[in-house]
């Protein structure tokens, strides 16, 4: 029989209600594995043990008594970038250590609507600012497939958590790769839906069109579901999208049919290119898709090079944007204080005219790749790297040219909206995790899952585990 830690959200769901197991004992089971394993990975910043099996209790008593939503019991995390109420939210930072939000954000709101019992909060690098999680609080997030190397960010606490099943799935955020770059460099998945799919609210912003919440799981079914939670606009969003027709959970269990598949390896940014493992790992997805049934054509990158300087002026606005008191600057890590000083120089003007040039090259993009139902790249040029590798250097613009030669793809659909999914479909010869991303065009987060679970029905990884 499976160890608890092994199924999966839905099945932990169906022994509860089979009442296999209660929750008290689920929560306690997955806080056990984070004593004994997250300092190692460095998964959480806060774990919220008492109040924890204060919700498992209550949740066993809506079990029994038969009227309790579909997670009710099942243990999930919240990344530290994520407003929970009266739980301290650091954002990855010293200058933020004290801080307790008054609210929940929307998205947990949700998640304890549908019965979930968080278990604490995830790693995250300084106001998830980078594709590798490391800050001054607890140090860096540890892939569980090699812990000297990083598990990528900015949800690396959540993607080394799930993949250590700390937990069974995670929330996480992406404004530029930060739920699939984790999920590749720790072999789960990740999922990042259509801009306007998951609500900011009630205090976060979706000024810049970039970042939206999404899953980070085991399985397909898993996310589909995690999805069909979040996936409701709270009034006042300025860019909602309606609640889906269909659950994804259905989508999840749909035949794709015969689609028409796009695929290229190539980056956008020249002197960039992937390396062995990255192309083994697109060669391998592409061949596996074909056997499927599906038309793969190979293309050029559509995506042009100038939009990095423009998504770059986007990025350093936000950061410059944090409110902070003067005397906080100090105990900024490097790269943050040299983001907020780069977007601090940028006017109005360049501002919305970067905004401008993204929404209209992406649209010029989207626009010639209709005849295309989905999109295949490597996830990440590069397999998890060392954890000092990133910021070894201590130049904050040689840091940031490690950032594009490790994650040169993940970005661009955040500047195009679209939906997209990394799949731990290989392993290099090391052991080491490497995620293929798909993609699909915008709204059609659906259709994406029912292809991702074809590929996970043909080529199972779920059972795959690190050693711990």
């Amino acid at each position: 029989m499976a160890e608890l830690h092994e199924l999966d959200a839905i099945a932990q769901s169906e022994a509860l209600r089979a009442r296999d197991v209660s929750s008290v004992e689920l929560v306690e089971h997955h806080l056990d594995r984070i004593a004994s394993h997250s300092a190692a990975l460095g998964a959480f910043i806060t774990v919220t043990a008492e109040q924890a099996l204060e919700r498992a209790a209550i949740a066993d008593a809506k079990l029994t008594a038969g009227d309790a939503p579909a997670f009710t019991g099942v243990p999930i995390a919240i990344k530290d970038l994520t407003f929970t109420r009266d739980i301290p939210t650091s954002m990855g930072s010293v200058a933020m250590r004290d801080f307790v939000p008054p609210v929940n954000a929307y998205v947990v709101d949700l998640i304890e609507k549908a019965g979930f019992v968080s278990l604490g909060k995830t790693n995250t690098p300084e106001f998830g600012l980078s594709s590798y999680t490391d800050n001054d609080l607890i140090g860096p997030a540890r892939t569980p497939w090699d812990t000297s190397r990083n598990a990528g960010g900015s949800s690396g606490g959540a993607a080394a958590a799930v993949a250590a099943g700390l937990v069974p799935l995670a929330q996480g955020s992406d404004g530029g790769g930060s739920i699939r770059i984790p999920a590749s460099a720790c072999g789960i998945i990740g999922f990042k839906p259509s801009r306007g799919r998951v609500s900011a609210g009630p205090l976060g912003s979706d000024w810049s069109g970039l970042a939206v919440d999404g899953p980070l799981t085991r399985t397909v079914r898993d996310a589909a579901a995690l999805l069909d939670v979040l996936a409701h606009p709270m009034p006042g969003d300025i860019r909602p999208l309606p609640d889906p027709a269909i659950p994804y959970a259905e989508w999840s269990r749909r035949e794709p049919g015969s689609l028409r598949i796009a695929r290229w390896s190539a980056t956008h940014l020249e002197g960039i290119e992937p390396g062995p493992d990255a192309l083994a790992a697109f060669d391998a997805a592409g061949a596996l898709l074909e056997s499927l049934g599906h038309e793969v054509v190979d293309i050029p990158n559509p995506f042009p090079q100038a939009l990095e300087p423009q998504f770059n002026i986007i990025w350093s606005s936000g950061i410059a944007g944090v409110p902070l008191p003067p005397e906080a600057e100090a105990t900024l890590r490097t790269n943050t204080r040299y983001w907020r000083a780069r977007g601090a120089t940028a006017s109005a003007i360049e501002l919305s005219q970067a905004m401008q040039f993204l929404e209209a090259t992406t649209r010029e993009v989207i626009t010639g790749l209709q005849s295309y139902d989905a999109l295949l790249t490597p996830t990440l040029a590069l397999p998890p790297q060392p954890n000092e590798w990133f910021n070894e250097s201590g130049d904050p613009i040689e840091d940031h040219h490690r950032e594009l030669l490790f994650t040169p793809y993940t970005a661009l659909y955040n500047m195009s909206g679209q939906p997209a999914a990394s799949l731990p479909l290989h392993w290099s010869a090391e052991g080491l995790p490497i995620g293929v991303m798909l993609a699909a065009m915008p709204g059609q987060d659906g259709a994406l899952f029912s292809l991702c679970a074809q590929l996970e029905a043909a080529a199972p990884w779920a059972d795959r585990r690190p050693t711990l």
